[in-house]
């Protein structure tokens, strides 16, 4: 695909101030997405086939490797090898390669850009509601919708066959969040661009739309539970030793624990200096609540599965002795889309990813900041947690896997028409079933394409090419 401008589409007014053109109406714009048709056949997005200049993907592997804390490199190869589910979710930029020289209609929007399945989930919202949406953005770049809504699905399909879920079952996820995506999408055209804006999905609607009663009675428990968590009655006593000033995060090795890179004594002017930028970041609101905080401790934290061996910190901050805050302050590198689609806008990758949020998201973490270090990293930062729930995806049966699927196919079809054309979007998508069926075959055959390179990658274990760390 032809690298564009970094902005997404949705801009209809004219280019004459003195003589504004009438931007083109829903309707028109939902026909323009039916025209796409003739040019990108829906059809053709069934296709996957391996062309004959693809790089080798333990290369690509490699590559990905540069720039992370060595000894953080073999944990992440452990993860990745786990499973083609694990390689998978570690491999947003093979994937992003791949999906280079794929159709695409050239509608653009906010991506997440490493959109799988586990990259959703439920928290808090700054007025303690609880909701459903995407909570991972390192990837975020503007680009084809396309692209992140196939990745999501293939996601389904590899986490299916993790589960050992028969190929029709892997196949109806599939189905069922394509098909959500596109009935969502019309619903989005459908509506004023603040309604699109003020949508959200409540944890209530989520509860009230799964099949499954043993699913529902599992997460009504955890939501419960985590309604009930305090940071200072919770995580403070788990994480935390000490009393008084000489509270110390508790090293957890090889997940949790001080670093040369973290030394609060030895990087006092870095540490000033890059609270001080992220304080700038922050709405003056958020910045004289930040104010009422002092960070007394920082310790490396080992994070997911294609962020390990960044530089991502958490922070124990505290107003009183009985009052802490958690931050975690992740390192943010460039996107693996950026290659084949354009530069950021932002100077700052942390503000990337902070602006990428902010306007995909529904409802953001009233912490989320961007700062820089003196080394050059850029990083930027967000609460810890906060009442965050994850999908316990690994237990899911074939109805409850299709039940969350409908879901992120819904999730992502609001963050999308947030910031790109949800009309010229449903136009193309169309009524009938004939896109979800195309995305369904890419799915199948590119979760065959990541099982290749997943054996390729224990190949290169065996052979000793790379070195892995299986943390047993």
């Amino acid at each position: 695909m032809p690298k564009g401008k970094n902005q997404v589409g949705g801009r209809h007014g004219g280019e004459d101030a003195a003589t504004p053109a009438r931007p083109p109406n829903r309707a028109e714009r939902q026909a323009a997405g039916k025209a796409l048709r003739e040019r990108v056949p829906r059809e053709q997005h069934g296709e996957w086939t391996p062309p004959h200049h693809r790089r080798d993907a333990v290369d690509l592997v490699i590559e990905s490797s540069q720039g992370r804390i060595p000894e953080l490199v073999p944990i992440r190869y452990g993860r990745m090898a786990v499973s083609p589910f694990t390689f998978y979710r570690g491999a947003a930029n093979i994937m992003a390669a791949d999906l280079a020289g794929a159709p695409t209609t050239g509608e653009r929007v906010q991506l997440c850009g490493d959109c799988h399945l586990l990259n959703f989930g439920a928290f808090a919202t700054p007025e303690r509601r609880v909701i459903f949406d995407i909570n991972d953005f390192d990837e975020t770049l503007p680009g084809p919708w396309e692209w992140d809504l196939k990745r999501l699905a293939a996601s389904f399909v590899l986490a299916a066959r993790s589960n050992g879920l028969a190929a029709a079952d892997q196949r109806d996820a599939v189905l069922a969040c394509v098909r959500s995506y596109r009935e969502r999408m019309a619903e989005f055209a459908d509506m004023r661009a603040l309604d699109v804006w003020y949508a959200r999905i409540e944890l209530s609607t989520v509860l009230a739309s799964l099949s499954d009663k043993a699913t529902v009675a599992r997460l009504r428990k955890r939501l419960d539970k985590a309604a009930a968590q305090t940071v200072a009655e919770t995580d403070f006593p788990k994480m935390v030793a000490g009393s008084g000033d000489r509270y110390v995060i508790k090293d957890n090795p090889p997940l949790i624990y001080h670093h040369p890179h973290l030394d609060l004594a030895a990087s006092q002017d870095n540490i000033r200096q890059a609270t001080a930028a992220y304080r700038t970041a922050l709405p003056d609101d958020r910045g004289l609540l930040f104010d009422r905080y002092r960070m007394i401790d920082m310790a490396l934290k080992v994070v997911g599965v294609g962020s390990v061996g960044t530089l991502c910190a958490v922070v124990l901050m505290m107003a009183e002795d009985d009052d802490p805050l958690f931050l975690q302050v992740k390192e943010a590198r460039r996107s693996v889309l950026e290659p084949y689609l354009a530069q950021s806008l932002y100077a700052n990758q942390g503000q990337r990813v902070v602006e990428g949020q902010r306007l995909m998201q529904s409802a953001s973490d009233i912490f989320l900041g961007w700062t820089k270090g003196d080394e050059g990293r850029e990083f930027y930062v967000r609460q810890l947690r906060d009442m965050k729930i994850k999908p316990l995806v690994e237990i899911f049966n074939a109805t409850t896997m299709a039940d969350y699927a409908e879901l992120c196919g819904w999730t992502l079809a609001r963050a999308h028409a947030r910031s790109g054309d949800a009309a010229t979007i449903a136009g193309y998508l169309g009524k009938s079933d004939r896109f979800d069926k195309a995305v369904a075959d890419f799915s199948v055959a590119y979760a065959d394409q990541s099982e290749r390179d997943h054996a390729a990658m224990l190949d290169a274990l065996r052979e000793g090419r790379i070195e892995a760390d299986f943390e047993h």
